[in-house]
């Protein structure tokens, strides 16, 4: 068994905790919450034996073996870096940290405490992801990655009424780019490497983040089109087009569960799978997995991937003239 706390009583843990409550050798043992209230009334729903209001207690206790970090995006360094240096294993949340050199910082604490961390990216643990990586050649010559992953948010309902919730505050290094873009450039990594170069453009709100916004980027003899928003909903499958055929990957790249080829000659392939399990089950599977085979990173969701997916977000912001109050820090 692999013993789990979990930082954050949001709607992304909960979302968690269901998906995971079928995987073998998932036990969980600890919550943090900044309130006793909060963190005792999470424990009574998921029956956790241990709470805390102090993260850097719950780092050094004898408990826990990882801990799923589902914090405002803002503080998953800070978070990350205290277990990983008392000797826990990390799975944390996407985007992993606010920007490259907090990446850079944790992926160093991971690698001197010899311990594991990944970022929990589902995408690309999907098994149809797999399914995709896989068929690529069935393509030909590969010339676009089309991504789109644009979602009206209910929080903006808010912030038009004048209030900014967390999704659209600078100071928790949230946005569209970071929340809904990174699913997007992600996959385009693990598939494709770090582009040559990228452009960015984008929305900014007055609070200081983007409601939406697009990136092309430039790969030799292919190039990847991204859009992303918050503001607005989007019906476009998301694509990978080849001279030989194209690959569709129906509602948004997130959730890769119908995936179709349509070849240049007129025919159609499902190439697809159906998922036997919620879809961040796979990325809490691997990470157990990870952690009993003693590896302390994962082939697929790697410092690299995450590194470059990091870096190529940071480009597109400093082109828009977006900073977080983490980019001040560094």
């Amino acid at each position: 068994m692999v013993r789990f706390g979990v930082i954050g009583t949001n709607w992304i843990t909960d979302r968690f905790l269901e998906s995971v409550k079928d995987l073998h050798d998932f036990e969980l043992h600890a919550v943090f919450s900044r309130t006793t209230e909060k963190a005792e009334e999470f424990a009574e729903k998921y029956d956790i034996n241990y709470t805390f209001t102090n993260y850097e207690e719950m780092a050094k206790s004898d408990v826990i073996d990882a801990v799923y970090i589902a914090s405002p995006n803002s503080l998953h360094k800070e978070h990350a870096i205290v277990f990983l240096n008392n000797g826990k294993h990390v799975l944390c949340e996407k985007p992993l940290a606010s920007n490259v050199s907090e990446t850079k910082e944790m992926i160093k604490a991971a690698t001197e405490n010899n311990v594991l961390l990944m970022e929990a990216m589902r995408t690309t643990l999907h098994p149809n992801f797999k399914v995709i990586k896989e068929n690529l050649y069935k393509l030909g010559t590969i010339r676009r990655y089309f991504a789109s992953y644009c979602k009206y948010s209910s929080r903006y309902d808010a912030y038009k009424a004048g209030t900014i919730l967390n999704a659209f505050n600078p100071n928790l290094s949230n946005g569209s780019l970071m929340d809904l873009g990174v699913y997007c450039i992600y996959p385009m990594v693990v598939l494709f490497g770090a582009p040559l170069s990228v452009k960015g453009t984008g929305v900014l709100l007055e609070s200081g983040v983007d409601g939406g916004g697009s990136l092309i980027a430039q790969y030799e003899g292919m190039d990847a089109v991204i859009m992303h928003s918050k503001m607005n909903n989007s019906f476009l499958p998301s694509e990978i087009q080849g001279e030989e055929g194209s690959m569709i990957i129906h509602d948004n790249i997130s959730s890769p569960d119908l995936v179709e080829i349509k070849y240049k000659d007129g025919s159609e392939e499902t190439i697809s799978m159906d998922r036997d399990q919620p879809e961040m089950y796979y990325e809490a599977e691997e990470f157990i997995k990870l952690i009993q085979e003693g590896k302390t990173m994962s082939s697929i969701n790697s410092f690299e991937n995450s590194l470059h997916t990091a870096e190529i977000m940071e480009d597109v912001r400093k082109q828009l003239g977006l900073i977080y109050t983490a980019d001040l820090t560094k």
